[in-house]
């Protein structure tokens, strides 16, 4: 027989934290979070691989209920990333709400009962009132399909799964992607291997990255005094929504990032055709913005080599380039990115009438009501769904907006003594458009191919706003853009 709880929070990264917590504080504990792997933790816990690390400052890559005085840099490592979380988990006592090793396989909304039955693993499964999907984004490894990768000799991986058993020092490595983790890793490796051959398919916009450390003085007035660092993170805030003005007003505010940009390359690498070739052909923002100071660098190197024809094939012994060129190596790492239509369609949920959310999804586009609640699927809740991802700050920001914003329609839920909350499809097709329309002429969408965008070409990832926007817009759950059904005691 299925467990029954009240909500069920699929994932344990940020969003899922956020929203135990949130539930937490509004004094709800019946809930479970579900997580698929042994550990916490999300895609802090899944890249391991060298010189991960965030490219937002700490101070605003993390919770703003939950300051961490202790950050050791002004931006964090993987390691202390993860860490945080799991120190979120203790201070909060989530832990006795965790199930780890419990991957969702598919959920199922009985329109009788007017919950979810929620399919985990091999077992019983769970019955909730309601589902929260915080599964992310940047999930699921984009591996190109390489004629021949399987007759490969050597060793693959992709960045997000590291072999650290495979030591690559002294080895002919193939490096497939520039893209952020690339521009990570590469250097942390340039020096270890004998030769590295590095694959760019489009040049990436690379700014500086002033990464000083925070010393222990500072570490102690920040525990001494949150206010003061809750200072620092408001000064950061509006450092970065500033930036964000190109992104979310327009195209030509972006000149300034870009000059700087440029002059960054210049600085750092001398070599006029190299520098040509690292010099990207679209407008800063389309993809997304990088920051690095040893990247550059790295490439400067005798043993780097930057490759720009595109990847043809794999053999053996090798990568067989578009000109017909092979380069022998004995290890492929693959920085190719995530997924991110993938990761929003991959889990099986049936809404009313049985309809799964990927043939809805497929049929009209991916997207949600602020990105959150989908017509058609009553109780069911987004945390960094369609269209809520940023290319300027900390989507911690967002996160937080949208667990309080799920919390707003459980106590509606409540005080309204009703079963179940569904946006309408008017609301929804409204904010879609509305979204779709402001993206139309933005930096996204000026003729580059990146991870923000669908198969089709349509941008399923980025809010195309400043995020107080986005605040303003979910302060308040508009009553009139959703309908409630049922009674909570019939229910049950």
């Amino acid at each position: 027989m299925a467990e029954t709880t009240d909500v069920v929070i699929i994932g344990s990264g940020f969003s899922g934290i956020c929203m135990a917590i949130t539930l937490k504080q509004a004094g709800r504990h019946d809930f479970i979070i579900l997580e698929k792997s042994s550990d916490l933790g999300g895609t802090w816990r899944d890249n391991t691989y060298p010189g991960c690390a965030c490219d937002v400052p700490s101070h605003l890559y993390s919770f703003s209920f939950e300051p961490n005085p202790s950050w050791t840099r002004m931006f964090s490592t993987q390691e202390e990333i993860w860490d945080y979380l799991r120190s979120c988990v203790d201070t909060y006592g989530l832990a006795r709400h965790l199930r780890l090793g419990a991957e969702v396989t598919a959920a199922r909304f009985d329109e009788r009962a007017g919950r979810w039955r929620v399919e985990v693993g091999d077992t019983d499964g769970l019955d909730c009132r309601i589902l929260v999907a915080g599964v992310g984004a940047l999930h699921q490894p984009s591996m190109p399909d390489l004629p021949g990768l399987d007759t490969f000799a050597g060793t693959t991986f992709h960045s997000a799964q590291w072999r650290h058993d495979h030591d690559l020092t002294g080895r002919d490595v193939a490096v497939v992607g520039t893209g952020a983790s690339s521009v990570q890793f590469v250097p942390q490796i340039a020096s270890r291997v004998r030769r590295l051959d590095l694959y760019q398919r489009t040049a990436a916009w690379i700014t500086p990255k002033p990464n000083p450390a925070i010393d222990s003085r500072r570490q102690r007035l920040f525990a001494r005094r949150p206010a003061a660092q809750r200072g620092v993170r408001d000064v950061l805030y509006w450092v970065l929504e500033a930036r964000g003005a190109g992104f979310a007003l327009s195209r030509r505010a972006m000149a300034p990032l870009e000059r700087q940009a440029k002059a960054h390359l210049r600085r750092q690498v001398v070599d006029p055709e190299l520098r040509r070739r690292l010099t990207p052909d679209y407008q800063i923002g389309c993809k997304r913005v990088l920051l690095s100071d040893d990247f550059y660098p790295a490439l400067a190197r005798d043993n780097v080599h930057l490759v720009t024809d595109t990847v043809a094939g794999v053999l053996p012994q090798g990568i067989r380039a578009a000109d017909g060129t092979v380069r022998g190596v004995d290890t492929i790492i693959f920085g190719t990115g995530f997924d991110v239509s993938a990761s929003l369609t991959r889990l099986k949920i049936a809404g009313r009438d049985g309809l799964a959310l990927r043939d809805v999804w497929h049929r009209d586009g991916v997207g949600a009501h602020l990105g959150i609640t989908v017509a058609g699927f009553p109780n069911l809740f987004f945390l960094l769904g369609p269209n809520t991802g940023l290319g300027h700050t900390s989507v911690i920001f967002m996160i937080e907006a949208q667990a309080r914003y799920v919390r707003k329609a459980l106590d509606l839920l409540d005080s309204a003594g009703a079963a179940t909350i569904e946006v309408t499809p008017q609301a929804q097709r409204r904010f879609v458009e509305r979204i779709q329309a402001r993206l139309a002429g933005s930096v996204w969408q000026s003729g580059c191919r990146s991870w923000y965008l669908d198969e089709t070409g349509r941008n399923v990832a980025i809010w195309p706003h400043f995020t107080w926007k986005y605040w303003l817009d979910t302060r308040r759950l508009r009553r009139k853009d959703y309908a409630l059904g049922g009674s909570r005691l019939i229910a049950g």
